[in-house]
């Protein structure tokens, strides 16, 4: 089996120890529980976004598109709330047309691109295809039993104003537009072309006829590498949260910030708790999500310029982005990433030592030292098993080299790097003892 179709297995395969503790364990069950419970309701057009384009243009209503991974348990509180007949979101709700959609065969990518490694995604349009937001969030992914609503209320809330004076605001609006991309829907990419059909299997089963989100990434990843090229940055740190250059946002609000890193890319350009990010790059921030997607634009190194909002009044202040800035960017918890780890990694699963087994090994804080805590044992994540990597390994040079890195700043360097094949050289301490190992590029 080649690399590209084992990824798109990962969460069925060797990895069943990380990825089912969640997920529902009736898969199958919870997909057509939900397509009976939400097919007939009145208020959600089940699996039609087509549908939900043209009544949002016969409506004049924008074009609420809610993507959910059912069998995910992450971000099931936020999910209950927002499909919940009772809950106190209905009003709000019904000024839009609501679509929800479980699977992504068939997704527009032309329109829908997003973070794709969310289980519960929300785009919003104008009827004639305009993106006015979008909305992920992952304080609700990690921790399934969150049922806040505050921010996602918001950013319905801050559409309909977008929608009110629309056209009139359509320059604001170009930079969160989905940009040109080689192919129209995710079946139509190689790895996933041939595999899965444009309707789920409803008749047979489910759940293995549905591309899920997280297998767009994973697809598009594989596409560069089978053609020997480097992953771009954005595919490796997609979609950076706020803390990527400094910034902790305050809870249940659109981007209003609570703090501020010292030294970070966010202090250095001036931005101060309690300010309220009101445009990035031009663009109306309507959402954390929408920061993200500024930042997934931004240069690899250069300047983005922002729109605070401090004491009531509005301030212009200017982001300088150092080269490399995006692998600051924590991916460790990211589906997609698992991908990666046998791409680049052979499986292992890396993580920072703490202090106390940094003394333990007499390693400094100045050098690198990244203790495999999982090492894969199916397929291509086996591959550094076989090479001899064992769990609890710890990395103490790669390539020669000794300085400092996370697992993503390895998994990034070494995938824009290096190409298929190659071997790489890597030193590990384990117990008092230091091992010369290569690592496989796949």
């Amino acid at each position: 089996m080649r690399f590209p179709e084992f990824c798109l297995l990962v969460a069925v395969a060797g990895l069943a120890g990380f990825i089912q503790a969640e997920t529902v364990k009736d898969r199958e069950g919870a997909v057509r529980n939900d397509q009976a419970a939400m097919a007939q309701d009145s208020r959600w057009i089940y699996n039609d976004v087509v549908r939900g384009f043209r009544e949002a243009k016969e409506s004049g209503k924008p074009l609420l598109v809610v993507l959910r991974c059912v069998p995910c348990l992450a971000c099931g509180g936020l999910d209950g709330r927002v499909i919940d007949r009772a809950s106190d979101l209905g009003p709000l709700l019904d000024r839009f047309v609501c679509v929800r959609v479980i699977n992504a065969n068939t997704l527009d990518l032309t329109r829908f691109q997003f973070d794709f490694d969310l289980s519960f995604s929300t785009l919003i349009f104008n009827g004639d295809g305009t993106l006015y937001a979008r909305f992920g969030s992952w304080a609700h992914q990690k921790n399934a039993q969150d049922r806040s609503v505050d921010s996602f209320r918001q950013t319905l809330e801050g559409a309909l104003e977008v929608h009110q004076g629309y056209p009139a605001n359509r320059a604001t609006l170009l930079g969160k537009q989905a940009p040109p991309v080689a192919y129209r829907t995710p079946i139509d990419l190689p790895t996933l072309t041939g595999k899965y059909r444009a309707e789920l299997d409803w008749q047979g089963k489910v759940v293995p006829s549905c591309v899920h989100c997280h297998q767009i990434g994973d697809a598009f990843r594989a596409t560069f590498r089978e053609r020997g090229e480097a992953i771009p940055a954005p595919w490796i740190f997609p979609q950076p949260p706020p803390e990527t250059i400094g910034l902790k946002l305050v809870s249940g609000e659109r981007a209003r910030v609570e703090a501020v890193a010292p030294d970070s890319i966010a202090a250095r350009g001036g931005l101060r708790p309690g300010d309220e990010l009101i445009r990035g790059a031009g663009q109306r921030i309507l959402s954390q999500a929408d920061l993200s997607w500024v930042l997934h634009g931004a240069p690899e190194a250069g300047t983005v310029e922002w729109v605070i909002r401090r004491d009531g009044q509005e301030k212009v202040l200017t982001f300088e982005l150092p080269a490399g800035w995006r692998s600051r960017s924590d991916i460790s918890r990211r589906v997609g990433t698992w991908g990666m780890r046998a791409m680049a990694l052979g499986g292992l699963k890396l993580v920072e030592l703490t202090e106390a087994e940094r003394q333990q090994f007499g390693l400094s804080p100045q050098t690198l030292g990244l203790r495999a805590e999982h090492v894969g044992e199916y397929g291509q994540h086996a591959v550094a098993k076989k090479a001899g990597f064992r769990k609890n390994d710890v990395i103490v040079e790669v390539e020669g080299q000794a300085q400092p890195r996370t697992e993503g700043q390895l998994i990034g360097d070494l995938l824009q790097r290096h190409r298929p094949g190659e071997l790489i050289p890597v030193v590990v301490q384990r117990g008092s003892e230091r091992v010369k190992l290569e690592l496989l590029q796949q």
